[in-house]
């Protein structure tokens, strides 16, 4: 297991374009010559590369040591009240797990559901169904199946829910997005280093403390309305937040060692240095 805290985009920064490059391919190199050790492949619109293209990925990650996962597509709904939309999600989650396993990616990210139109309750107890049903298809996967805290108030994904919804099975991994937790309580948040570590003691109370140390990690920047967020940006925002600084302190005093993606808007290589810098900074201020 790693001893240290690794950080990396999700997907290709706008600086990884004018530098040249046209393939995702390029990434790890070009990750790994900056510092960087972590990459998530962006599936969101879809997963639309072969397996060619994606062992060939791997294949570079590898040899460049960069840490893979992969976000899979929003259109899965773990809670939608149609029966033939959530079978659906199930073969869109598998076919995730095999596009992880040409990539040689050991976790998929997988948004919990919408609550919009029905109760809490009962979105809960449909993507409850949803995943035990995935497992009952996919068995026993080597690539973690992790479940994110979301940022809309409409959305399934408090903290609490999406360790209620890990707790069904041990494939399933926590994805803590700090800036959805940030957006959805409109700001505030997280102000200091405590109230960033409390989330590590509340997933290590409920799924261990294996899976708090080097859980899957996403920051960024969000503004949000009276819903919850409404936008990523970029880290030279100073109205909305949260501060990466106090998630620093944490990680270094606490010995964590997650893997932090960064999800700015177009600036995520730029702000995943920014955070690698500021843990180190951490770190030796020990």
């Amino acid at each position: 297991m790693r001893k240290t805290a690794i950080f990396g985009p999700g997907g290709n920064s706008e600086s990884f374009y004018a530098a040249g490059h046209k393939s995702t391919v390029e990434a790890p190199a070009y990750l790994a010559a900056l510092g960087l050790g972590a990459y998530e492949f962006e599936a969101g619109n879809g997963l639309n590369a072969g397996e060619k293209t994606l062992r060939a990925i791997g294949e570079e990650a590898q040899k460049h040591g960069i840490e893979l996962s992969l976000h899979t597509p929003y259109f899965i709904s773990l809670s939608g009240v149609e029966t033939e939309k959530r079978l659906k999600s199930i073969g869109y989650i598998e076919r995730s797990l095999q596009a992880a396993a040409w990539l040689g990616a050991d976790t998929i990210v997988v948004h919990c559901g919408s609550a919009a139109k029905i109760s809490r309750e009962e979105a809960m107890a449909l993507a409850s169904d949803t995943l035990l049903k995935t497992i009952e298809a996919v068995g026993d996967t080597p690539v973690h199946i992790g479940l994110e805290t979301m940022g809309k108030i409409n959305q399934l994904g408090t903290l609490d829910e999406m360790l209620t919804l890990c707790a069904l099975d041990p494939h399933f991994y926590p994805v803590v997005d700090f800036g959805h937790m940030n957006a959805r309580e409109r700001g505030g948040f997280f102000p200091d280093a405590d109230s960033y570590r409390r989330v590590f003691d509340r997933v290590a109370l409920s799924l261990g403390d294996e899976k708090a140390r080097y859980m899957h990690c996403h920051f960024s920047k969000i503004e949000f309305t009276d819903a919850g967020e409404k936008r990523h940006l970029t880290f030279a925002d100073r109205a909305y937040g949260p501060a990466f600084e106090p998630l620093a302190e944490a990680l270094a005093k606490d010995g964590l060692c997650p893997r932090i993606i960064c999800e700015s808007a177009g600036t995520m290589t730029e702000d995943a240095l920014f955070m690698q810098a500021a843990y180190r900074a951490a770190k030796e201020a020990i």
